[in-house]
């Protein structure tokens, strides 16, 4: 337990170091637009960092590339060491004090916020409308000699320098954008934060980047037709702002915008995915528009991204071992994969709602025998612990498909249960389906469960509701059907793409690679850049610099996740070698099934230790703010995972303080 306590003051010193590195860094973000910075910081900056190296990118890299990423590897520390430390439960009197903070909020136009978050945001804004105005105020001042060189009236210029102010707040948003869509990231997980519940930051940086960049571009096509230099909208400056590049980078960025209507992302899916592989298009003319010199100040989170998205396209790359599937009734079809240095399964749920995921039910379900399916996978991504076990009793509520997340969380507080013989909160389901054909999804339940039957003090309690049908159906529900495969040999099981240490893998993957990078960087500096910069009197081209700079980076990062991954595969395969095949099995279809009783009461009998009682309610919705409100234990945790209406209902009532025993969970399953 010492050591346990030593890891922990450790871990303590890291997240406050971090903390103190970042708000740095939100200094620089501050003082950047000021009379200060221009006059005197950057002065000093330029003197103290002078080099043939770098040139005057050096600095820039130095005040807001390095920060970051030093943060970035702090967290891959940071979460090493955490694997090490015991589950312990958090006090409750602490999450009380803290209650405030989390309880929800529903903000028209934001959805369901947190305080923290609202708050957050709305520092944000202020950074904004703080970065926009004083770079205004800077600007204006210089108008007039402007205008006389330009000779153009001075509220001309004056509108020329909106427009440009317009694009830089723009970057700032920009500079955000990618943190919360790395899905492989040690800094959403540091902060406590999952991919899918930062998907809404992305919405709300993605939102007003387009909007300011729309701005900027119409401000300039004005400022172009009222000074007559419309011209201007088709020159490449070599040396300078090139234009073509930035409307080739808005066209883009409004195709991606356009398609995230909600309308239009939820019914054509598929043309919101690839129509948002315009953001590859998009970054590249924004560094050929602005010059890779500005464009630094947003590298660090575009820097985490290219390192993630390298990493999950050679994981993409391999085949995975499918060793079964289920087809259900409510053509839902589970997939069960083979993982890494242990016997057990991964299952993924995968339900009919498009053209592909028809595609995949109808061949499994097919009459024609499958022996094997190549497939290959991403992730899986996921929330690195739970921090559940500080409650006395949870409520995960569920509509429809939405049940599915439900069932890791149960199924991890009953791995924690049977090993590490800790106290667990009580466990209510609330499931809400239109039909009964859904209930076999609870079927997958229990059966996942059925070998930890014994040595599992979880009690569950299981209350589903069928809306659309007023009682138990007259005919025989259908079972689920098991199907097996035959894996090929070159199949592998599901493993991390960096391994069990794959925390220390990224931190070696950021670090090299930008030493690399830099090293790549200083040495095209030196001897291409730097000679024509300061022997001729023309500038080295915009359009090279920025080109150089982008492959430095691809390459770097190329170079270094490649070998940390086929590093890690070749050990994995060892490791697959010495896991025992007992996946070949004849398909079989299970015979039982617990939904064949009269009574709207039933028990699951395998799992008499674990379940307490399952009833379905027929023709009814679940009354959520009686049952919520009726609660005795004195901390219960309410998750929800469904249709946005039960969400917000769910956070109403959580929100409202009629109990003082209700905290809302606010972690997003869906996006």
């Amino acid at each position: 337990m010492a050591s346990y306590g030593v890891i922990s003051a450790i871990r303590g010193a890291i997240l406050m170091l971090a903390l103190l590195v970042f708000l740095g860094n939100i200094m620089m973000w501050i003082i950047m637009p000021t009379d200060t910075y221009y006059d005197n910081w950057l002065l000093h900056i330029l003197a103290d960092t002078n080099s043939t190296y770098f040139g005057i990118q050096g600095p820039i890299m130095l005040d807001f590339t390095f920060p970051i990423l030093f943060i970035a590897i702090l967290g891959c520390v940071y979460l090493h060491l955490g694997k090490k430390v015991a589950s312990t439960t958090r006090s409750c009197e602490r999450s009380r004090e803290l209650r405030i903070l989390k309880r929800p909020m529903i903000v028209k136009g934001l959805g369901i916020v947190t305080l923290t978050e609202l708050v957050l945001f709305t520092l944000f804004i202020a950074l904004c409308v703080w970065y926009f105005s004083d770079y205004v105020r800077h600007w204006f001042r210089q108008a007039l000699a402007r205008s006389i060189t330009r000779g153009e009236k001075v509220w001309q210029t004056k509108f020329d320098r909106v427009g440009i102010v317009t694009g830089v707040t723009g970057n700032l948003c920009l500079t955000f954008l990618f943190y919360p869509v790395t899905r492989g990231s040690s800094i959403l997980p540091m902060l406590g934060l999952t991919f899918e519940s930062s998907i809404k930051y992305h919405k709300w940086l993605g939102n007003m980047a387009m909007a300011l960049f729309t701005l900027h571009g119409f401000i300039y096509i004005v400022y172009w037709i009222i000074t007559h230099r419309l011209s201007e909208m088709l020159k490449w400056g070599d040396h300078y702002v090139s234009n073509i590049a930035g409307e080739i980078c808005l066209l883009c960025g409004l195709s991606m915008w356009i398609t995230t209507y909600p309308s239009i992302r939820r019914k054509k899916f598929e043309l919101f995915l690839y129509t948002h592989y315009l953001y590859v298009l998009f970054i590249i003319f924004f560094i050929l528009h602005i010059g890779i010199g500005f464009a630094t100040i947003m590298l660090p989170s575009l820097y985490l991204f290219i390192i993630d998205r390298c990493l999950r396209f050679l994981q993409s790359k391999e085949n995975v071992r499918l060793v079964s599937a289920r087809v259900l009734p409510c053509e839902t079809i589970e997939l069960n994969f083979s993982k890494s240095r242990e016997l057990e399964t991964l299952s993924v749920l995968v339900k009919c709602e498009g053209n592909w995921t028809r595609k995949l039910y109808d061949l499994i379900s097919s009459t024609t025998p499958i022996e094997h399916i190549r497939v290959s996978v991403e992730g899986p991504y996921g929330p690195a612990t739970t921090d559940f076990l500080r409650h006395d009793m949870l409520v995960l509520i569920s509509g429809g498909s939405g049940i599915t997340p439900f069932f890791s969380i149960i199924r991890e507080l009953i791995f924690i249960s049977s090993t590490q013989k800790c106290k667990i909160p009580k466990v209510t389901l609330i499931c809400v389906f239109k039909n009964s054909s859904n209930l076999s999804l609870l079927e997958l339940n229990n059966s996942s469960f059925h070998k930890s039957a014994d040595s599992c003090d979880l009690e569950l309690r299981i209350e589903a509701y069928v809306t659309r049908e007023k009682a138990h159906p007259k005919s025989k529900l259908e079972s689920p059907t098991t199907i097996s495969f035959k894996p090929n040999p070159s199949d592998a099981p599901i493993s991390p793409a960096l391994g069990p240490h794959s925390w220390l893998w990224l931190a070696a993957i950021i670090s090299s690679s930008f030493i690399i990078f830099l090293i790549l960087l200083g040495v095209f500096t030196q001897y291409a850049i730097y000679p024509i910069d300061q022997n001729t009197n023309t500038l080295y081209s915009y359009t090279k610099k920025g080109s150089m700079n982008m492959l430095f980076i691809c390459f770097s990062i190329v170079m270094t996740a490649s070998f940390a991954f086929l590093w890690n595969k070749k050990r994995n395969a060892m490791e697959a070698q010495q896991i025992q095949d007992t996946e070949e099995t004849k398909a079989s279809k299970t015979s039982t099934s617990f939904f064949e009783q009269d009574d709207v009461e039933l028990e699951s009998l395998p799992l008499q230790s674990i379940t307490k009682s399952t009833n379905v309610h027929y023709g009814q919705r679940p009354d959520l703010e009686r049952f919520l409100l009726d609660i005795k234990e004195s901390s219960v945790g309410v998750l929800v995972s469904g249709p946005k209406k039960m969400k917000r209902d769910v956070a109403a009532i959580c929100s409202s303080g009629m109990a003082d025993n209700i905290y809302f969970e606010s972690i997003s399953f869906t996006w």
